[in-house]
C-alpha cells in the first residue's frame, strides 16, 4: 500500500483495504475470547471487542505507513489495542479495585513491546484466572511482529516510555474513587518535565493514547525508521495528537462516565467554552508539529480524522451543547475535517 496524500485516497484505503483486514484480525480474537473458560474474563474480553472496535479501526490507519508490511502492522495494532481495551474493561467494569492487580495486568502491555520477554501470570492479584491463554497469545502476537522488525531497537525505548505513562494512568484512575485525583496529581508532579505546562488532567489524557506507539511501529516495519525520525514522531504525537485523541474520547463519553462513576478528564474544565478552547489548542498544536514528519499530507489527516471520527458518534447529540461543539471543532479542522466527518457518518 502507498501512503495516501489526498482525502479520497485515504478513505479508499481505509474503507476498502484496511477495514476488511482489521475485521479479519478482530474476528480471530473474538473467537478466541468466546473460548475463554472464566465467565467474567470472557464477558469483559467480548465486551471490549464489541464496544471498542472503532479503536482498532482508528489505530489501524497507521498501518498505511508500513507499506508492503501493512498486514504485519495491522496484526500488531489490533492485538496491542485489544490488550489495551480488554485491560481497560477489567479495570473499569470488573471485580477489582486493587492497584497491584491493575499494575500486574498492564505488565502485559509492557511485555508485548519486548520481543522474547517471558510472559507472566497477569491475573496474579485477582480471583479470575482461567482465560485459556487469551492474553498470553495477544502478547506473543505483538512480540512476534516486533521480533521481525529489524529497526525496532531505534524506537523501543520511546515505545516503553509511552507504555509506562499509559500503565501509570490506568493504575491511578481505576482505584477507589476518593483516591483517584490525589494519586493522579502526585503522579503529575513527579512527571512535570514531561507535562510541558499542561494541567494534571490534560497530562493524564495525553498519557492515555496508544497511537504514538502505532506510528513508531508502523514506520519501523516500513524500513524507514531512523533515530531522528523516532524523535520527531515523539515531538509530533506527544503531547499534541495523543492529547487531542483522548480529550475527544472523553468528551463523547461524559454521560456514560457520569452514570458509571468513572473519572472523566473533561469534567475538570471550567465549562464547555474552556473545554472547546483546549481541544482547539491541541488540534492546532498537532497540525503545526506534524509538519516536521515525512508523509506530511497523511499526518495532517490524523488530527482532522480524530475530530471527524469522534464527532460522528451518536453520543454527541445527547451532550449539552453537543451540536454547537461539533460545529465549532469541525470549523477549526477545516474543509478536510468536514469532508472526513461526513463520509464517516455515511459509512456508519
Amino acid at each position: 500500500m502507498h501512503v495516501p496524500n489526498s482525502a479520497f485516497g485515504l478513505l479508499d484505503n481505509v474503507f476498502n483495504k484496511l477495514f476488511p483486514l482489521i475485521d479479519e484480525e478482530l474476528d480471530y480474537w473474538k473467537k478466541r475470547a468466546q473460548a475463554i473458560p472464566d465467565e467474567e474474563l470472557r464477558k469483559q474480553a467480548l465486551a471490549s471487542i464489541h464496544s471498542k472496535t472503532f479503536h482498532c479501526q482508528g489505530g489501524g490507519v497507521f498501518a498505511l505507513l508500513a507499506g508492503r508490511h501493512c498486514k504485519e502492522a495491522i496484526r500488531f495494532i489490533v492485538a496491542y489495542q485489544t490488550i489495551s481495551d480488554y485491560l481497560d474493561n477489567l479495570c473499569d467494569r470488573s471485580t477489582s479495585l486493587d492497584p497491584k492487580d491493575f499494575r500486574m495486568l498492564h505488565e502485559a502491555m509492557k511485555d508485548a513491546l519486548i520481543p522474547g520477554a517471558p510472559v507472566k501470570n497477569y491475573y496474579t492479584y485477582r480471583e479470575e484466572q482461567e482465560d485459556g491463554g487469551y492474553l498470553t497469545e495477544l502478547v506473543l502476537t505483538c512480540q512476534g511482529v516486533l521480533d521481525n522488525a529489524e529497526a525496532y531497537g531505534l524506537c523501543r525505548d520511546y515505545c516503553l516510555m509511552l507504555e509506562g505513562l499509559y500503565a501509570d494512568l490506568q493504575v491511578h484512575k481505576h482505584v477507589k474513587m476518593d483516591e483517584r485525583v490525589p494519586r493522579l496529581v502526585k503522579w503529575y508532579l513527579e512527571n512535570r518535565e514531561k507535562a510541558l505546562g499542561l494541567s494534571w488532567y490534560e497530562f493524564a489524557a495525553v498519557s492515555g493514547s496508544t497511537i504514538g506507539i502505532f506510528c513508531l511501529v508502523s514506520y519501523t516495519l516500513s524500513g524507514k525508521l531512523t533515530k531522528t525520525l523516532a524523535e520527531k514522531i515523539i515531538y509530533s504525537y506527544f503531547p499534541a495528537v495523543q492529547g487531542l485523541h483522548i480529550l475527544l474520547d472523553y468528551y463523547i463519553d461524559q454521560e456514560e462516565d457520569e452514570k458509571e462513576g468513572d473519572l472523566n478528564f473533561c469534567s475538570f474544565y471550567r465549562d464547555d467554552v474552556q473545554l472547546v478552547e483546549r481541544i482547539q489548542y491541541f488540534l492546532l498544536m498537532a497540525e503545526e508539529r506534524l509538519q516536521v514528519l515525512p508523509d506530511p499530507e497523511f499526518h495532517q489527516f490524523i488530527p482532522k480524522g480524530l475530530v471527524a471520527l469522534y464527532l460522528s458518534d451518536g453520543k454527541v447529540k445527547s451532550l449539552k451543547n453537543g451540536s454547537r461543539v461539533r460545529r465549532t471543532l469541525l470549523k477549526t479542522s477545516g474543509i478536510r475535517g468536514a469532508f472526513l466527518h461526513y463520509n464517516i457518518r455515511i459509512y456508519n
